[in-house]
């Protein structure tokens, strides 16, 4: 099990999978906050501290949902739109040195935005 946290330390999570599948992603939201994302099945993700603390971002779709510590604003999760599965923020996992992971493989998630990022 792995654990992991936003950056002040109000909003901890729990994984139960291990570090398999990590990618970036291309859509407008992914660009910008740069995090290196790891899939997890939904019963393998847990909150466990700090769920009343969590701010919830949507837009285009309105099926992703993207959630940030309040206090900090470090997205720690989102609920991913093309699978059931949660997606969240390698950056936050403990004992994780970043810089170990150096081949990131990127996602077009650009492609399945209905509208530009222009707008």
């Amino acid at each position: 099990m792995q654990t992991g946290s936003c950056h002040c330390g109000t909003v901890r999570f729990e994984v139960d999978s291990g570090i398999e599948e990590y990618r970036r992603c291309n859509c407008s939201i992914c660009r910008r906050k740069g995090a290196v994302m790891v899939t997890a099945k939904k019963e393998d993700f847990r909150i466990f501290a700090g769920e009343a603390n969590l701010s919830l971002y949507q837009w285009n779709t309105n099926t992703a949902r993207h959630y940030f510590c309040k206090t900090c604003g470090i997205y720690t999760h989102h609920w991913r739109r093309s699978a059931p599965q949660y997606g969240y923020n390698l950056g936050c996992i403990d004992g994780i040195d970043i810089e170990d992971y150096t081949e990131i493989p990127m996602r077009n998630g650009q492609s399945m935005s209905i509208v530009s990022d222009d707008e």
